[in-house]
Parts: C-alpha cells; structure tokens; sequence
C-alpha cells in the first residue's frame, strides 16, 4: 500500500513538472476557462439583482452555490475527465492491452498519471466565490458546521470522480462511452441551480436516479437552511455519504467492467 501511495504521488509530481514545461500556455488556459466562467456567472448575476432572487435564492446564496459547484467539480475532474474521456478511444486502439500489464490498479494508473492542473482556474474561482459568499449568508457556525462543509465538499468531488468513472468504464463493456459525457454536461448544467425552480419530476430525477443536485445544490441548502425537496432534514447527512456511497458503486463498476473486457477483438 505504502508503495502504491509514493508510485501514485510521483506520478502526479512527475505530471505536474510536465505540465509546468509550458507555463504560458498553462497560464493561457487558465485564464481562458476563467473567464468563460465568469461570463456565465455574470449573467446569472444580472438575472438575480435584476428580478430579485430564483426560487427564493439571492446572489450571495447562488454564489455559495456556484463556488462549491466549481470547486467540488474541479477536485473530482482534475483525477478523472482528461484521464477517462479517453476511455473509448483506449479500447478500440489496443492501449488498454497495454495498461493491463502494468503492475498498478489501472485506475490509479490513469488517474494519478494523467493529473491535470489545468482545474487550477476552477479552483481560484470556486474557492473565491466561496470565501465571497459565506461572510455573507446566514450560517450557524460552529466545529460540526465547519465539518459538514469539508465532508460535503468532499463528497461532491467523489460523485463527480465517480460518475465520470462510470461514464468511462462503459467503454469497457460496450466499445463505447464518448457519447455519454454529453449527456453528463446536459445534467451538470441543470446541476449549477436549485433544482426547486425544475418541475417535480425533473427534482426527484436529480436527487435519485441521476444525483446531480447533490453536486451542490443539496449540501449547500443544507448549510444555509434552505428547504430540500423529498429530503428535508435529512439532506445533510445524505449530502455527506452520496459521494461515499457513488464511489463504492464506481469502484465495482469498474471491476466489472475489467472482468467483462475481452481484449480489442472481443
């Protein structure tokens, strides 16, 4: 186990120091994706002071909202979008072949060799946002609180590397998986709003069979005290163990998907 951390965290370092070769070009991206977000979060800005509010959510709240969205995508995508985007491509040309020589869990492999710092511009601005926003909401601060933030945001990073986990090892079984990250982002979108605005159907579908809400919108109503549909006073505690529980599910997914590869041919 030891040896399969320190192999791991080389690979990261070792992706980094690559990576950092050209740093204006890094820079460049950076301040690219940066500002495409803020272009969309600044029309949402415009929408809120304009009408006053979206479903009883104010500025501050939807930029809580949009922080934890940004940083809690970025810390699960960073580990696994560049990395398994590629999945379908990695079947059909035969370098999965080559993967299943290593001696290393291939996702670990993928995931910590293909790190991607380019996430770094969703990181500043997601964490701005945040340390913006939270001054500025009515929040009983205490160490529970203070917990409940970390364990969510850390939940929110796990579903997101757990849903682009099972997006990916599709690949494995069908050929094919490329196609589904469209539909992803289609659901991510929604996932960037309370999903009290949504007709019901559209709510229970994002808080049970495709668990986009709790990406954000359902820890960050938790924190704040805004209502949960179908969850109420639950929605803290099953903010913290979806991500857990999303992880378990890829995990074995992923194991499955392994046992049922049968090589390019197949």
């Amino acid at each position: 186990m030891q040896e399969t951390v320190a192999l791991a965290w080389y690979l990261m370092r070792l992706r980094m120091r690559t990576r950092l070769q050209y740093r204006v070009a890094l820079a460049l991206a950076w301040v690219s994706q940066g500002l495409g977000y803020t272009g969309a979060f600044a029309s949402l800005w415009i929408i809120l002071t304009r009408f006053g509010g979206m479903g009883g959510w104010q500025w501050q709240d939807m930029a809580l909202l949009l922080g934890f969205h940004t940083l809690g995508y970025a810390l699960g995508a960073c580990f696994t979008f560049v990395q398994l985007r590629r999945m379908e491509e990695i079947v059909r040309d035969g370098e999965f072949d080559t993967l299943l020589t290593r001696p290393m869990n291939i996702w670990a492999f993928l995931s910590f060799s293909g790190f991607n710092i380019e996430y770094g511009s969703h990181v500043i601005l997601g964490v701005g946002l945040m340390a913006w926003a939270l001054p500025k909401v009515t929040i009983d601060w205490g160490m529970l609180t203070i917990l409940q933030l970390a364990a969510s945001l850390f939940s929110a990073a796990l579903l997101t590397g757990s849903v682009i986990t099972l997006i990916g090892a599709t690949a494995l079984v069908l050929r094919r998986a490329r196609y589904l990250f469209g539909i992803y982002f289609d659901f991510w979108e929604l996932s960037r709003y309370p999903i009290t605005i949504f007709a019901a159907p559209l709510q229970f579908l994002l808080l049970s069979g495709l668990p986009f809400a709790y990406m954000a919108y359902v820890p960050v109503a938790a924190l704040i005290g805004k209502p949960v549909p179908y969850l109420g006073h639950a929605a803290a505690p099953v903010a913290v163990a979806v991500g857990p529980v999303a992880a378990f599910i890829a995990a074995s997914f992923w194991r499955f998907g392994i046992r049922r590869y049968q090589g390019v041919g197949g």
